[in-house]
């Protein structure tokens, strides 16, 4: 026997316990979380491959199946955390139909009307009245409040997450770094394992890929491209939170009221990673896209509802006469801060209305979204201390918007004629909306009534911009008006009565209460995104309450049913995953015996080497 055959017996036999203590090494950790399977291929020595080295520990995985479970984790925590909060928004509105949902607490104050006016003299009636709407008014107050809890949770998580990605950002840095420069395969092989499970960590907050390099290092960017991690160099993470939100907290404010997240480079430069489009899955991307469309869309539905309440017991639609010219003529009378001017014109062959919002300010601006129509032409104009000055302020306002409309005056203003001046004149009409009570005269204006009323100064609701949106935040300031807890008889008082003294009972105005809740249609903006996205939306308050409640039951509907269907896409990648680079205890035992095979005849060959070599010192 040569010594090639026991130099090779002998490298076999290494290399075999090399493989043995791999399988070893597999079956220990086959319920290891991250681990990778292990194998060891052993490679040909010396001249004519005479012999036998143990070779390098490899990872045995589908790169291809990595990719898909980062992609579906990230769509997992993505539809996971917008599922659970949009559940909760549609549990503050109750099931549909129920006495303690939302609808149900304004049939009650609606049938309550009607039983005041069937029984106009009821003390007891007027009572169950005010009570019931306080009881609607509160629902309202604590369902918004709880959407702002909802945003304020949000705020607070996205500092937690935050911190947590920049954690996981720093430490596949490290790995990078440590990868580089470690030379023994199996210590290299953990530190793999503890990469990947980092980079998987990392895509439950955001949707990221990777790019490997030859230098064993990856690359981390965002599916939009963002850099955040390059060999060694992590971007660094950071929420700069608000604290507790409000009704006013918006991401488009100016100065910004809400956080973001920022991205750091090692190089100095800034990533924001709250701009719309950079994070597009991941729980970060969800609490972004709750925070800033999903939760403030609700509170525009609550403070819509709120308005449609108040206003269609105040306000008084004034419409245009047409005039044998194609003018028409309007009277403004009473007109106030908030109230509308409403000119449907012709722009480029579409109908576009021309919305004109009366303020006590010249400084006042107002945006297409705040109005009812988020497509209209939108402007203001101060009420003038001199009613004779309206058309001139009309005029001011219409030509910054449309140069085609002029207005004069038929005698002294504030009725005023609008005239289309273009060279094909077309038929101009045109509507006001104007709030015709205050919350403190309860009489005039019957049947119109402050019955509902801005709690912070308990004044009747316009609409106003003068200080801010009054419709912001309008759901959490909604209550009924105090001045009616003294007088409750103004529920029952006959048109035309101007004072309490001159009031005589009659159901008509609990009637023409009613009935402006219930059989008189309002105009809610498309914002609330109820009924569409483009377009005002037409509705009864109480077919408004209806549709926000159908709407977000259908919403949490859709929700969970795309969450169920990503959580089992996640459930499949996991799987596929787990069939490449997870642990077969089977396949390990019959790759062991293979392994003890090969072992027992290296060491036969040793042992009969031995044989031999007492067989010759014995002659």
């Amino acid at each position: 026997m040569s010594l090639n055959a026991l130099s090779n017996a002998t490298a076999g036999l290494a290399a075999t316990q090399a493989a043995i203590n791999i399988v070893s090494q597999n079956v220990a950790n086959a319920g290891t979380a991250g681990y990778v399977k292990r194998t060891l291929t052993p490679v040909a020595t010396g001249t004519n491959n005479l012999g036998v080295a143990a070779g390098t520990v490899t990872r045995s995985f589908d790169a291809a199946a990595l990719n898909q479970l980062r992609l579906e984790t990230s769509g997992a925590a993505y539809t996971s955390t917008k599922s659970g909060i949009i559940s909760q928004l549609d549990a503050l509105y109750g099931t549909p139909g129920s006495s303690t949902a939302l609808d149900g607490t304004l049939n009650t104050f609606t049938q309550s009307l009607q039983q005041l006016a069937a029984n106009p003299t009821s003390a007891a009636a007027r009572t169950t009245v005010l009570s019931s709407a306080s009881a609607l008014a509160s629902q309202i107050n604590g369902a918004a409040a709880t959407v702002q809890t909802l945003r304020t949770g949000i705020e607070s998580q996205l500092g937690t997450d935050t911190n947590s990605a920049s954690a996981l950002l720093s430490s596949i840095a490290n790995l990078n770094t440590k990868i580089q420069n470690t030379a023994d395969s199996s210590s290299l092989a953990d530190l793999q394992d503890q990469r990947d499970q980092a980079i998987n960590g990392l895509s439950s907050y955001m949707d990221v890929r990777t790019t490997s390099k030859s230098d064993g290092t990856v690359t981390v960017l965002t599916q939009s491209g963002a850099t955040l991690v390059d060999g060694g160099n992590a971007a660094t993470l950071s929420f700069d939170g608000h604290g507790t939100l409000s009704a006013n907290s918006s991401v488009s404010s100016t100065p910004r009221s809400v956080g973001t997240i920022t991205a750091m480079l090692p190089g100095g430069g800034k990533i924001d990673l709250g701009e719309p489009g950079v994070l597009r899955s991941g729980s970060l991307a969800a609490q972004l896209e709750l925070r800033d469309q999903t939760l403030p869309q609700a509170q525009r539905q609550l403070d819509d509802l709120a308005a449609g309440l108040a206003s269609s017991l105040t306000d008084k639609q004034v419409t245009a006469t047409a005039n044998a010219d194609k003018s028409a003529t309007i009277d403004l009378s009473g007109i106030k801060a908030g109230n509308t001017l409403t000119i449907p014109v012709t722009v480029n062959g579409t109908v576009r209305n021309v919305i004109l919002v009366a303020s006590n300010s010249t400084s006042t601006t107002v945006t297409p979204s705040q109005t009812s129509d988020a497509n209209a032409l939108v402007g203001t104009f101060q009420i003038p201390s001199d009613p004779t000055q309206y058309p001139a302020v009309i005029k001011a306002a219409l030509a910054s918007l449309t140069p085609n409309l002029s207005v004069d005056v038929p005698g002294s203003g504030p009725n005023i004629t609008i005239r289309d001046t273009s060279s094909s004149p077309n038929q101009v009409t045109a509507s006001a909306n104007i709030t015709a009570v205050s919350a403190d005269d309860l009489y005039t204006g019957n049947p119109s009534l402050a019955l509902f009323v801005d709690g912070a100064n308990n004044a009747v609701y316009t609409g106003s911009f003068d200080r801010g949106s009054q419709l912001t935040g309008f759901a959490q300031r909604i209550a009924v008006n105090t001045n009616l807890s003294g007088d409750t008889t103004a529920l029952s008082a006959a048109a035309p009565s101007t004072s309490a003294a001159n009031t005589n009972a009659s159901g008509t105005r609990a009637q023409q209460l009613y009935a402006a809740l219930t059989s008189t249609p309002q105009t809610f903006s498309s914002s609330s995104g109820i009924g569409g996205i483009s377009a005002p939306y037409h509705a009864t308050v109480a077919g408004f309450a209806q549709d926000i409640i159908s709407a977000q039951g259908a919403a949490s509907a859709n929700a969970s049913a795309l969450d169920g269907t990503q959580q089992t896409a996640l459930a499949t990648a996991q799987s596929r995953f787990a069939t490449g680079a997870g642990v077969n205890i089977d396949q390990e035992m019959s790759n062991l015996i293979a392994l003890q095979t090969a072992y027992g005849a290296n060491a036969r060959v040793l042992t009969a080497a031995r044989d031999m070599l007492n067989q010759l010192l014995q002659i």
